[in-house]
């Protein structure tokens, strides 16, 4: 009786675990569609519907295509951004500036938010940024410290060109900076205009692209010991979890490969 009693209960155990598992997955894919579908409403609100000439909109579709996001949660997304789908919701795009108070050193956070009520997102940054030490600053403040630019990700497990090659290719292409981080990533970084075609051009010769984006760069950066960059991950990953929160930016070198 002990015995079958004990494999009962470890059935029972197990099949908890894998439910609790697929909760957890379901519940971060369902996050993941909500930030994209986000994303992708404000890009159409930007500039229209059509991602042929919107390429913004193009790219957040994209990427929302590599998380297997529905054609008809795109489709959704996108007319709620340009406005065809009237459910009440408006999704706005607001970038939040704040410092995050590292064992005395201040690391600056460009907080990048898609949101459908800004009194909710801001009363829960600035709730989570004082529970962890950092501060939400005014606008402006800080943004200086960060120019917008264009941004390539390239795994380079994935290429059947060299990395040098690739290189080459991006600077004949109009690439203003490359980091290669000597493993597997091969980041290039272009001006906002140049972005469609460096990575037009990249395409053509069969480079594949894991991930474009306009983002904002540090111009200067800081460096931090092992225990508080992982503090950071570890912060960063947190306030990332929230729905509103589209993607965190640092200062931090070690952040920016």
């Amino acid at each position: 009786m002990s015995k079958t009693k004990d494999k009962i209960m470890s059935g029972h155990s197990k099949w908890s675990t894998i439910r609790h598992k697929k909760a957890l997955q379901d519940a971060k894919r369902a996050n993941i569609f909500t930030k994209l579908g986000r994303l992708i409403s404000v890009s159409a609100r930007e500039g229209g519907g059509d991602i042929e000439t919107n390429f913004k909109l193009k790219m957040a579709v994209e990427k929302a295509r590599s998380f297997n996001m529905p054609k008809e949660n795109i489709e959704r997304a996108i007319k709620k951004g340009t406005g065809e789908l009237n459910d009440g919701e408006k999704i706005e795009e607001i970038i939040y500036e704040a410092y995050y108070n590292l064992n005395g050193q201040q690391v600056a956070l460009l907080i990048k938010t898609a949101t459908d009520n800004r009194n909710r997102t801001v009363s829960e940054i600035r709730h989570y940024l004082e529970k962890n030490k950092a501060k939400l600053l005014a606008k402006g403040s800080l943004r200086f410290i960060f120019t917008l630019k264009g941004y390539l990700l390239i795994n380079l497990k994935e290429q059947e060109k060299e990395s040098e090659e690739i290189e080459l290719l991006a600077i004949d292409y109009g690439a203003e900076e490359i980091k290669n981080d000597k493993k597997d990533k091969l980041i290039i970084v272009t001006k906002t205009a140049d972005l469609p075609k460096v990575k037009e051009a990249l395409e053509k010769k069969g480079v594949k692209i894991t991930e474009t984006k306009l983002t904002f760069l540090p111009q200067q950066t800081v460096n931090l010991k092992e225990e508080d960059y992982n503090q950071l991950v570890n912060f960063i990953e947190e306030l990332e979890a929230n729905d509103d929160v589209q993607e965190v930016i640092t200062n931090v070198f070690r952040n920016n490969i």
